[in-house]
């Protein structure tokens, strides 16, 4: 189950049906769970725990020192869970102590090739990061996210969930959950990913409700803490309007709009 060429040092913790691909190296700090298999080429290193039934493409590089200026050596770490595809040249970096110490992914996400994940970034289950999204430090991805390809996170940001963006996003704010964005360096608001929902199981009865939040939020021409008060008043007809109310109570660089 592992090739001859791959170097696993005799401190990892490789679970016994863990395959591991060629001139793979997996560090001292390392713990691999059961079922989970590690193409050619593939780097781990660090205080990186990752669970059951992954699998990770070649010349991923997991768990190395974050990329911070700030960084000096202090122990930290990389935690993923577990049914995760991790496709070809994906980096994720471990946590820094300015923060949790922690960069956690989640369960059955899909994160394809070139994804880039900071240190300090939290993000959920179920989500795709499409080829070449990026996540600067310290984000915070909610589940069933899905990001377009080449979108890109501005550090600190948070992305609430069923949000979709386009292609080619860059996001300086804050994303509340079940809008979809767009628009390059102006990312924009453009609806609710009713699509989404429905693949997800939402009746059509909360999908409208929800489409009635947005144009709460966005069209109403309410300032946010009016458009709160409103929002409030709905979510007796609609618990599932709490998740939007809830992460506007949280966001701390403003949301697009």
């Amino acid at each position: 189950m592992i090739h001859p060429s791959a170097i696993v040092d005799p401190k990892a913790e490789v679970a016994a049906d863990v395959e591991i691909g060629a001139f793979s190296v997996i560090g001292a700090g390392v713990r691999i769970g059961g079922g989970t298999r590690i193409g050619h080429h593939v780097v781990l290193q660090g205080d990186t725990t990752i669970g059951r039934d992954n699998r990770i493409f070649h010349f991923c590089s997991l768990g190395e020192e974050p990329q911070d200026k700030k960084y000096r050596g202090e122990p930290t770490t990389l935690e993923i869970g577990n049914g995760n595809t991790i496709r070809e040249y994906c980096t994720f970096s471990r946590g820094t102590v300015q923060d949790g110490g922690v960069t956690r992914i989640g369960d059955d996400n899909w994160i394809m090739a070139y994804s880039h994940i900071a240190h300090d970034c939290l993000v959920g289950s179920h989500t795709i990061l499409a080829n070449s999204s990026s996540l600067a430090g310290h984000v915070v991805v909610h589940d069933y996210v899905v990001l377009g390809g080449f979108t890109l996170v501005h550090q600190f940001c948070k992305i609430g969930a069923h949000v979709m963006t386009a292609g080619g996003t860059v996001l300086f704010k804050d994303v509340p959950p079940y809008v979809t964005v767009g628009g390059g360096v102006h990312a924009e608001p453009h609806g609710i990913n009713a699509e989404g929902l429905k693949r997800r199981g939402f009746s059509p009865e909360v999908i409208a409700e929800i489409k009635h939040a947005y144009k709460t939020l966005y069209r109403s021409g309410l300032t946010l803490e009016e458009a709160k008060v409103a929002l409030a008043g709905q979510r007796a007809s609609c618990p599932e309007i709490g998740l939007l109310l809830d992460f506007l109570d949280t966001s701390t660089r403003g949301i697009v709009r």
